[in-house]
Order: structure tokens, then C-alpha cells, then sequence
């Protein structure tokens, strides 16, 4: 269980890269955190490639990785890998930073409450009560950003990427990649497709 808060706590720390920029814009500009991002997944990139190739076992991947990584690209870096899709795709048309910041919030915040309220079951598919929760929290997240329906979709593609972890080819699609990802496609299709919602 102390490993588990450990994993959850870290998950919140990202939260400071989209929150950084929302409260010193300034100075955190959107290009900053594209920068940091890109960084950051080099990193990962470097150490996940060093881990499974080597077999190196620091005592932090004991401790922040669950046993399906121990072969796969751990949850750490999809997590990187999923914001860093969301930072950059905001250079595509009609996408803006408004959709890639709930959605990294999704990630942030979203999935270690519903992580720490219940855990899959054999099905790999979570508890209605803790999927309902973190519909709630991801739409409420979107909800300053982006029109209401826009914001439910987000919230519904988020719980969907948290409830479930398919498997393709033996390696699980993580949540940490999945959740800001659909979050972010599901509003923007909200934003650019639903009548009357646009930004």
C-alpha cells in the first residue's frame, strides 16, 4: 500500500507543469512547456532503453513500477509520453492549449484518485463507483476550459482510458499514455464537432 500512495503521490506532481503555466504564463510560456516536456522524453526514453536492455534494477523502479513493466515500458514513461503528445499536438490546426491542459490535469489528478480508490479486478476493468468518480473529476477538470460537452466527452474518454487496459501484441496499453491522449482527441472532436460548442 506505501508503494502504491508512493506511485500515486508522484503521479500528482505532474500536475505542476500544466499549473506552472496556468498561474505564470508569463513566464511558463506554452513553448517552456513543450521544451521541458521534450526533454523530459528523451530521458525517459534513455533510461526505459537502459532498463530493458540491461536488466538495470534501481531501487526507485522497484518501488514505482508494477510487476506487467517489468518487461514493458514502465508507467513513468508512457506517463511522459502522453503529455508530451498533448503538449506538442497543440501545434496542430484547432488545437490549443485549453484542450491540452485539462487533459494532462485528467492524468495528473484524475487517474491517482481513481488509482487509490480501487484497483482492477481479474477483468482488468475497474469498479462502476470508482469509474463514475473519475468521470466526475475528469469533467469537472475540463469543465473551466472547455464548453460542457466537450468537456463530458473528455471525461468519458479519460474513464474509459483508466477503466481499461488492453493488451496488443503482450504489452499492455497503460493509462498514463492513454488518458491525456483520448482526453484530448475526445475534446477536441467536442470543440470542433458538436453544434454550438466551439471555443
Amino acid at each position: 500500500m506505501a508503494d502504491e500512495v508512493s506511485r500515486r503521490l508522484v503521479h500528482v506532481t505532474g500536475s505542476a507543469v500544466p499549473l506552472a503555466h496556468l498561474f505564470r504564463p508569463d513566464l511558463i510560456t506554452w513553448r517552456v512547456v513543450q521544451g521541458f516536456l521534450t526533454v523530459a522524453l528523451v530521458v525517459v526514453i534513455v533510461l526505459e532503453a537502459v532498463r530493458l536492455t540491461t536488466g538495470l534494477d534501481w531501487v526507485v523502479y522497484d518501488r514505482l513500477t508494477r510487476e506487467y513493466e517489468q518487461d514493458n515500458p514502465a508507467g513513468y514513461a508512457l506517463y511522459i509520453v502522453g503529455m508530451a503528445i498533448v503538449a506538442v499536438a497543440v501545434e496542430l490546426p484547432g488545437v490549443t492549449e485549453t484542450i491540452a491542459v485539462p487533459a494532462m490535469l485528467m492524468l495528473a489528478i484524475g487517474d491517482p484518485i481513481s488509482g487509490l480508490l480501487g484497483s482492477s479486478d481479474a477483468s482488468n476493468v475497474k469498479q462502476a463507483w470508482v469509474l463514475l468518480v473519475m468521470f466526475g473529476v475528469c469533467t469537472l477538470l475540463a469543465a473551466p476550459f472547455v464548453p460542457p460537452a466537450a468537456a463530458v466527452l473528455g471525461g468519458v474518454a479519460a474513464t474509459f482510458a483508466d477503466g481499461v487496459k488492453p493488451r496488443i501484441a503482450g504489452y499492455v496499453i497503460d493509462d498514463n499514455f492513454s488518458i491525456p491522449v483520448l482526453g484530448a482527441l475526445a475534446m477536441w472532436v467536442g470543440v470542433q464537432y458538436l453544434p454550438g460548442f466551439g471555443l
